[in-house]
């Protein structure tokens, strides 16, 4: 009696879903049939993975309602020599990133105390997860830092990034040169037309000179140091430096400065150049107490012809004076056989340790920075080349200036990460004062500081 209850009920069951079927109008049989078939297909087209998420949802949002971001939990110790609107383009970056993976950046901008802090950090071996690494991504960080050549990105790499990062002996390179820094000598075009100055006629530093002359005369400051901040001081033996040493072909001390032997005594014609200089009064007379800032206001409002700046700084002389007008030149020769030339290195590049316990979210933030849209963001913050093809960074108002002297003129690295031990920034920087305070002796005495130095550095290098 059980069982044939059991049936008459199933039956009924039956009987009851054929005419709800049948009730059914062709069309809808037809919608639903449509509606499954286009679910299946989105899954395969997704290979298994979820369905999309709904309309205006993020696939962040939707990778959160099924556990969590990507790297919720993590935090990334990121430490960087930039400042200014260049470190707030980073910082755009880095919340982008943020906010879409979860992961937390520890960010900080010390300052001038960064390369000594950095010094510490490679002394107990306990560096941040990613760093920048301020033209020493070889000689100085190479041995903390994890190679990029397989990452995605590593193919699109300029020629003109690759001659900056990339190490001869091994192939490899260690850090994303977001941009490419090629720079020559900030010029104000005003002030030099107020006192019949034409950039194209200084191939030399002779003639160089002779145009100081002329705008000392027509009222306005030649060069403009900030040497409170003593690496402006640094900057300008970088700058000539090659001229008088590196650049001409015939007669350059390159091996020389590499191997030990180099005669210091070499080192008297640039710095003798200073030393007039400052006797002629071609530099501003606080060039020992006025800062970085002092520099870049200076030439914003139109009182200073030269400076020994990266192009970056053109960037912030615009931000004080929308309207200023500048140009940048080549840096001229030390002699008649020799051809003006460039000065290039990296600028803002962005290495991750190698021993990082978050090394794949750090290699992912680096990414980050490799993107297209945000690479010519914080490339054209710097006023600088895009490291990358196919990406073009807005150099603003020294665009053609660039396009023109990189296509006349060859580039040479920074003097100092090219051809001195690691260390010896402080000492151009702190011989450098010496001369501009016109201590008695000042030249002589910065050779043979130089040359003890050197020395010195040499044997623990």
């Amino acid at each position: 009696m059980k069982r044939k209850m059991i049936s008459l009920v199933l039956g009924v069951c039956m009987m009851v879903t054929m005419m709800v079927g049948c009730s059914q109008k062709p069309e809808q049989l037809e919608n639903e049939e449509k509606n499954t078939t286009e679910n299946v297909g989105d899954a395969g087209e997704e290979d298994g993975a979820s369905q999309e998420a709904p309309e205006g949802a993020s696939s962040e949002e939707a990778s959160s309602d099924e556990g969590g971001k990507k790297y919720e939990g993590i935090t990334l110790s990121f430490m960087s020599n930039i400042a200014g609107v260049q470190s707030e383009a980073m910082e755009e970056v880095i919340a982008q990133f943020e906010a879409e993976t979860g992961a937390v950046v520890e960010y900080s901008s010390p300052g001038a105390s960064y390369e000594e802090l950095m010094k510490t950090k490679m002394a107990a071996n306990q560096l941040p997860d990613l760093f920048t690494t301020h033209g020493w991504s070889i000689a100085r960080y190479g041995q903390y830092l994890e190679p990029l050549n397989g990452q995605e990105w590593a193919s699109r790499l300029s020629e003109s990034a690759k001659q900056v990062v990339v190490e001869a002996s091994s192939g490899n390179f260690y850090c994303l040169p977001v941009d490419v820094d090629v720079a020559g000598i900030i010029y104000n075009k005003t002030v030099l037309d107020a006192a019949g100055v034409n950039v194209d006629e200084l191939k030399t530093w002779d003639a160089f000179a002779e145009s100081l002359g002329k705008i000392k005369e027509a009222g306005y400051t030649p060069i403009h140091i900030g040497g409170k901040d003593n690496w402006t001081i640094g900057q300008f033996f970088d700058w000539v430096a090659p001229s008088y040493l590196i650049t001409d072909e015939a007669n350059n001390h390159r091996d020389a400065l590499k191997d030990g032997s180099f005669d210091w005594s070499n080192w008297k014609g640039l710095a003798q150049m200073m030393a007039d200089w400052k006797a002629e009064g071609y530099f501003n007379t606080d060039c020992l107490t006025a800062d970085y800032n002092a520099q870049i206001k200076a030439m914003a409002e139109d009182k200073v012809a030269f400076e020994f700046l990266g192009n970056s700084a053109v960037t912030e002389m615009q931000s004080v004076n929308p309207d200023v007008d500048l140009g940048l030149m080549s840096v001229p020769s030390s002699s008649d056989t020799d051809e003006p030339t460039l000065i290039g290195g990296e600028r803002i590049a962005i290495g991750v340790w190698k021993d990082s316990a978050n090394k794949e979210a750090a290699l992912e933030l680096l990414g980050y920075f490799a993107q297209d849209e945000n690479m010519k963001n914080v490339a054209t913050a710097d006023g600088a080349p895009a490291s990358f093809e196919g990406v073009e960074s807005d150099t603003g108002i020294i665009k053609d200036d660039l396009a023109k002297y990189m296509s006349q003129c060859r580039i040479f690295p920074y003097f100092d990460r090219e051809y001195l031990p690691n260390g010896m920034w402080d000492d151009m920087c702190i011989t450098g004062a010496s001369i501009l305070a016109e201590d008695s002796g000042a030249v002589d005495n910065a050779c043979s500081a130089m040359e003890e130095s050197y020395k010195a550095k040499l044997e623990v290098q």
